[in-house]
């Protein structure tokens, strides 16, 4: 795994160059080719390419904005204004852009913006436990050991952004394992902030943001520092890029006389670290993308000077810059989305306007650079909350339902999927699956879901068991 780390996990003067060199270190930095074209390429040779519709990779990159924690959906996007008071709760439902399409009156600018998005309201899965169900989530593959708490491990199904790391290293439909991603200055995947991805409760490293079975050379690039810190410079400086230039080739030299070490995996996978850290650590391409104190200080502001608004604004650069998935966590912090006491207090005062600002300027920011038509934009938690509202005037976990908003690439605005029974507690039409919700993103980025996967014994997996929503895509 890749990490950047930052004051939210580390203290000090942050990474020496060695650090940045030693192996483990870039596992996921690039893609020569976009996704796109790579997914394309294995369908065809598959003989897929002449079924798939129309959308299938209109989006160039997406953008993962995922709410650690779960939010209360029953309060944001599917309110029961009849239901019984011990359900629907303080808050009340305000109208929107949409005719009939009615949100939580504590997101007045998504409101506004209804028009641009579309909600959901049917996901559902059996998972009330946050490691299993972030893993299921964001990966489209319901965990091999559900019924625990597990730690992220090696048998884990890949996360989004480490399928698309394989994908596009892999441009030949029945290849056999590489030894690593192909090369570029920019990842192609990135993780924002450290939610549970890095360091979290008692230092549990929670399963859902890696690369499980594929390697940990397919990790996204973890950016653990948080952009919304005023020193927020997620890359080192290299001070002499010729003797570091010098040093790559001295390791090159040493390395080339011993061919039974670069003919194993483990030596291939070693050189790829090194060639993509040196890529990274002298590339002006990163370094710019990364470069948020450029952006002007009124569109710093129209975010939201907090992590999650920050960490928006850094995914459009990314984005913009080329990167094909950014994950934008919430960070875990004393108002993140477990409200299982004083919801409508926290939702009210620390959440929903940090939400509402930053995911609205994110629309609108997309919107005026021509870039939302091919950005796909996915806002989702790990689960939903209980109907009833406990005696701590909050709601706890509830796998069953579940709103999930889609924006971008195409997406309908505008559009309501399914629909939630008079308590948000079940799908009363169109249930979607996690393996829905993932096919849905792998179909818009380019990526066909009847590929396959290889895990160290050479078994094949599937990207996804799931069907694209087709309403919406």
């Amino acid at each position: 795994m890749f990490t950047v780390p930052g004051n939210s996990v580390r203290q000090g003067a942050g990474l020496s160059r060695r650090e940045w060199l030693r192996v483990g270190g870039l596992g996921t930095v690039g893609l020569n080719l976009p996704l796109l074209a790579a997914g394309r390429s294995l369908a065809d040779e598959s003989g897929a390419g002449t079924t798939l519709p129309r959308s299938f990779g209109r989006a160039k990159s997406c953008i993962v904005l995922f709410l650690f924690g779960a939010p209360a959906h029953q309060d944001l996007w599917d309110l029961k204004p009849h239901a019984p008071k011990e359900v629907r709760g303080e808050f009340r439902p305000i109208p929107s852009s949409v005719p009939d399409l009615f949100v939580g009156e504590h997101l007045p600018e998504l409101a506004q913006r209804a028009h641009r998005y579309a909600l959901i309201r049917s996901v559902t899965h059996p998972d009330n436990t946050h490691t299993v169900a972030m893993h299921y989530m964001l990966s489209g593959v319901r965990h091999v050991r559900p019924t625990t708490n597990p730690r992220n491990a090696p048998d884990d199904f890949p996360c989004f952004g480490a399928v698309a790391n394989y994908v596009a290293a892999n441009r030949h439909a029945g290849a056999e394992r590489p030894a690593g991603p192909s090369i570029s200055s920019l990842p192609a995947a990135v993780s924002l902030n450290a939610p549970a991805n890095q360091v979290s409760a008692n230092n549990h490293i929670f399963p859902g943001f890696f690369a499980g079975f594929l390697g940990a050379g397919y990790d996204p690039l973890f950016v653990s520092q948080n952009a919304h810190v005023p020193d927020f410079r997620p890359l080192p400086v290299v001070e002499d890029t010729t003797r570091l230039a010098a040093r790559r080739q001295l390791l090159t030299s040493i390395a080339s006389p011993l061919p039974h070490v670069a003919q194993s995996a483990a030596g291939q996978n070693l050189e790829h670290e090194y060639v993509r850290a040196f890529d990274v650590l002298t590339s002006p391409e990163v370094r710019r993308s990364f470069a948020l104190a450029d952006e002007p200080q009124t569109v710093r502001d129209s975010y939201g000077r907090t992590p999650f608004g920050q960490g928006c604004l850094l995914a459009r650069r990314l984005v913009e810059g080329g990167v094909s998935l950014v994950t934008v966590n919430w960070e875990r912090d004393d108002a993140y989305w477990d409200t299982h006491q004083n919801n409508f207090a926290d939702l009210k005062n620390k959440l929903c306007p940090n939400f509402d600002r930053g995911l609205s300027a994110l629309l609108d920011d997309l919107g005026r650079r021509g870039l939302l038509e091919e950005t796909l934009v996915v806002c989702l938690g790990e689960f939903g909350r209980t109907p009833h509202i406990n005696a701590a005037a909050g709601r706890d976990h509830w796998a069953p339902c579940n709103s999930v908003l889609l924006a971008g690439a195409g997406i309908p605005g505008g559009a309501v999927y399914g629909s939630s029974d008079r308590l948000a507690a079940y799908p009363a039409s169109n249930p979607v699956t996690p393996e829905d919700l993932a096919a849905t993103i792998y179909h818009l980025l380019g990526i066909d879901t009847r590929q396959t996967l290889l895990d160290p014994l050479g078994r094949s997996f599937p990207v996804s068991h799931g069907a694209p929503v087709w309403s919406l895509v």
